[in-house]
């Protein structure tokens, strides 16, 4: 699973509103869909996209920690791990 990154936050036309409140998070498959974006505008899209979709897609319907691990495509990121318990007796 992709470590935490900080999601930007926007001000809006009315300020930010005062008081606490939860801090958004990226989607665990936020970058499996930036590189789908970016295989957009690699050439021919119907060369470019479906490898990049097909691990979205995996992606998407996986449950949490089993995303898939495979490098991605277009961006420059350290593809995917997932945690693995180690257990002693």
């Amino acid at each position: 699973m992709s470590e935490t990154r900080p999601v930007p936050r926007r001000e809006s036309p009315w300020g930010i509103s005062e008081g606490n409140h939860r801090q958004p998070k990226a989607h665990r498959c936020n970058d499996r869909a930036e590189d789908v974006i970016q295989a957009c505008f690699e050439g021919n899209p119907f060369k470019t996209v479906p490898g990049p979709f097909k691990l979205f897609w995996q992606c998407m319907r996986s449950k949490p920690g089993e995303e898939p691990t495979e490098p991605y495509t277009y961006l420059q990121l350290d593809p995917p791990r997932r945690e693995v318990e180690v257990k002693l007796d």
